[in-house]
């Protein structure tokens, strides 16, 4: 939110610079900025039809409806500029139901009305491939419908990310905790519209780092997949590495780990200079990879007389927190690495497990969350309504089957190969996804040219 508010207002500072100045060559002042001279200004009542939607709550939709049905709720969450029904299972709604709602055609433009964030106003797809299907726009979505020809479909999704056409749906859009925009005050709304080849080539682009990013989420989702079945064959025995035998011995959680004190601070306790770095639940909670690797991750501090009598950790340990709002958190854990020279501390609502040397391998408890066996015993031991809580006393007699030390060892490698290779393609698809927001900051302000005025051809760079 922060980087990409600093960037329209750089972008602005720059278009007062260029209207104080004379335009550069090819480009002109308009009311919204300079722009290429061959691209127009015009606005969405000028492009578009607005057309009836249907106010139907998820509660009515169902998978054997008659027509398919848009939901403001899945354009926030489930599609990116585009929706295609070749390729897209959609909720559905009994014909009866939905009133005058228009049905749907390719090419028409669904914005969601209503964001729970400023970053989600204006949020909105364009319908591709319907076939046969008949579809209709649901609750709380603006239907458009192109008047003429001067919109190319593919562009159409990407007009939500033209900067003036954003801070402009963002000035009309009212609100507190949710942020509404309505037909009237979109009527005004101006684009920068470039001629139809150029949209062409724009959109051709776009959808390339796009189709790249949709890959990249594919290997990954698939990679996940791989690693999730490897976790329930290897950490349970019932799948065993080349050169392991034997049969592997139950035991006490608590006779093979010792549970150290915590401290016990909010958020509020916390600062950025102190000479104690600090794990909270909450950033437990949002860790994303089994280790936590100290020497990377960047940890909230607190001051040393606050922290009581936390045991310092060390590399190995386990931090797992104790309270969690759905029983899919419940047990969530990090193992630690990298403390070095820190003096580190585990927080707020979590239990310190340190485990008997040689009962564990560095890494393998880490991956303790993921047997199915444990996860359901902690599951089973906590408590609560609203908040699902669990306790030392009852985690210490959790038993599980657990393999000699080497072959712990053995697992881990594995494991971790498999998350170092995840890590990477994340790694890739966020530079992807940064490198596709910067294209879309410069081809649809008309900084970068794929396609000059001469040119009514092929796109090419000028």
């Amino acid at each position: 939110m922060e980087k990409e508010q600093a960037t329209n207002d750089n972008f602005q500072l720059e278009s007062v610079h260029l209207q104080q100045s004379d335009a550069p060559s090819g480009y002109k002042r308009t009311e919204i900025g300079v722009i290429p001279e061959d691209w127009e200004v015009t606005t969405i009542h000028d492009l578009f039809d607005f057309l009836r939607t249907a106010s139907i709550s998820r509660a009515e939709l169902s998978d054997t409806g008659d027509v398919a049905y848009i939901h403001y709720g899945d354009i926030h969450t489930r599609w990116n500029y585009v929706l295609d029904f070749s390729v897209t299972e959609i909720p559905l709604v009994n014909k009866g139901k939905i009133g005058l709602a228009v049905y749907l055609r390719d090419g028409d433009l669904i914005i969601a009305d209503a964001s729970e964030d400023e970053v989600g106003v204006g949020k909105s797809i364009v319908i591709k491939n319907l076939g046969h299907k008949i579809a209709i726009s649901g609750l709380h979505t603006i239907l458009l419908r192109s008047k003429d020809d001067r919109l190319y479909d593919g562009f159409k999704g990407y007009l939500q990310e033209i900067q003036h056409v954003k801070a402009q749906f963002r000035r009309v859009a009212t609100g507190l905790k949710v942020f509404g925009i309505s037909k009237r005050a979109m009527n005004d709304i101006q684009i920068p519209l470039p001629p139809l080849n150029e949209q062409r080539a724009i959109a051709a682009a776009l959808s390339d780092a796009d189709g790249l990013i949709g890959a990249l989420d594919a290997l990954i989702a698939k990679k996940r997949a791989a690693k999730q079945g490897a976790m329930q064959q290897l950490l349970t025995g019932r799948t065993r590495l080349p050169g392991f035998t034997g049969e592997w011995e139950t035991k006490r959680l608590g006779d093979i780990t010792t549970f150290l004190p915590t401290a016990n601070n909010p958020r509020a306790d916390l600062n950025d200079n102190g000479e104690i770095e600090y794990i909270h639940y909450g950033d437990v909670h949002a860790q994303t990879e089994p280790v936590l690797d100290c020497n990377v991750c960047v940890l909230p501090c607190i001051n040393r007389e606050k922290i009581g009598n936390a045991v310092y950790l060390e590399d190995g340990d386990l931090i797992m927190v104790d309270a969690s709002e759905d029983l899919e958190g419940t047990g969530k854990s990090v193992e630690i690495r990298g403390v070095m020279e820190k003096y580190v501390v585990a927080g707020l609502h979590t239990i310190l497990c340190r485990g008997n040397l040689n009962q564990w391998a560095m890494g393998f408890k880490a991956y303790l969350q993921f047997v199915s066996e444990f996860k359901s015993a902690l599951v089973r031991i906590a408590t609560g309504i609203s908040v699902y809580a669990i306790s030392k006393k009852e985690l210490a007699e959790i038993e599980l089957a657990l393999p000699p030390v080497f072959e712990q060892e053995a697992i881990v490698a594995i494991l971790s190969d498999m998350d170092a290779e995840i890590a990477a393609l994340e790694h890739r698809l966020e530079k992807t996804r940064q490198i596709k927001q910067g294209m879309m900051q410069q081809l649809l302000t008309g900084k970068v040219r794929l396609v000059g005025p001469e040119h009514e051809g092929d796109a090419v760079l000028c």
